[in-house]
C-alpha cells in the first residue's frame, strides 16, 4: 500500500454500524485508542469517534428501526461529491443499485446510499458545511487507505473511476479468489506506530482473524472485532 488519506481524498467519513455500541466503543478504545463521545451540539446527539484531536466518524445503533431487520454490523463509508442526485443517477446507470434515494439529512447535507456492481455498499454525501476527514497525512490511528475485496477488482475500479471521473485515490481493490470472506465491503486500513502491539491488544480484546483472509500487502493485518466490524491495521512510516 502506498499513499495516505487526507483532506483532498474523496472518502470523507465513516460510520460504525453495530448492534453493541458500548462494546464497540470499548473495543476500539482499547485497541486503537479512539475516543467516543456524544456530540452535544448535534440535535441527534450522535456519538462521534476521534483519533486524538481529529474526528474520523460516528457510531450508529442497528437497533434503530431505520435499519432493516437483519442488517449485519459493518463500517459504512461516505464519498464526498458536489451533486448527490447527479452522481446517484450516474451510479445506477453504471450498474449500482439504489438503496436510499437522495435526501436532505437535516442540517448534515444531502445523502444517498447505494450498492456498487460488485456488491459493496457506499454512500454519497454533499455536506451542508465543511465536514469530514481533515487530518494530516500519517496521523496515527486514523484511516490511511481503504480496501475493497471482491470477486472482480477491475470492475470495481472501473465503476468508481466512471462515477467520480477520476481514479479513486488511496483505495486498494483486491481479489477474493480462493478466500472465504464476508460479502464485499469497504474497510479502513488504520495506520499504527507499532503493528505487533496493536495486534496483541486486538487479540486480548477478542478480535478474530477472518478465515482465509488475514493479510493485505506486506506487514498488515485484517481483524474482526467481537461485534463483527472488520478493519485493517498497517504500520506507519
Amino acid at each position: 500500500m502506498t499513499g495516505r488519506l487526507g483532506s483532498s481524498n474523496t472518502f470523507c467519513w465513516m460510520d460504525l454500524k453495530t448492534h453493541d455500541p458500548s462494546g464497540t466503543a470499548g473495543f476500539f478504545s482499547a485497541v486503537l485508542g479512539w475516543d467516543f463521545a456524544v456530540d452535544e451540539q448535534d440535535w441527534r446527539r450522535a456519538t462521534t469517534v476521534s483519533a486524538g484531536e481529529h474526528r474520523i466518524g460516528t457510531v450508529s445503533d442497528l437497533a434503530n428501526p431505520v435499519y432493516p431487520p437483519g442488517t449485519p454490523p459493518h463500517i459504512a463509508f461516505y464519498l464526498a461529491v458536489e451533486d448527490v442526485d447527479r452522481r446517484s443517477a450516474a451510479a445506477t446507470a453504471h450498474g449500482a443499485r439504489l438503496v436510499l434515494a437522495p435526501f436532505d439529512a437535516g442540517d448534515q447535507g444531502r445523502v444517498a446510499t447505494l450498492v456498487d456492481p460488485v456488491g459493496a455498499a457506499f454512500s454519497l454525501w454533499r455536506p451542508a458545511y465543511p465536514h469530514g476527514w481533515r487530518f494530516p497525512p500519517g496521523t496515527p490511528y486514523a484511516p490511511q487507505r481503504m480496501v475493497l475485496a471482491c470477486a472482480d477488482p477491475r470492475q470495481a475500479q472501473r465503476f468508481y473511476r466512471g462515477l467520480l471521473g477520476v481514479p479513486l485515490r488511496f483505495a486498494d481493490f483486491v481479489t477474493t479468489e480462493g478466500r472465504e470472506v464476508l460479502s464485499p465491503q469497504w474497510e479502513p486500513a488504520i495506520g499504527v506506530p507499532d503493528l505487533e502491539r496493536v495486534a496483541d491488544r486486538a487479540r486480548a480484546a477478542g478480535a478474530e482473524l477472518p478465515p482465509g483472509f488475514d493479510e493485505v500487502g506486506r506487514s498488515s493485518l485484517r481483524l474482526r472485532s467481537p461485534q463483527g466490524l472488520t478493519f485493517h491495521v498497517l504500520p506507519l512510516g
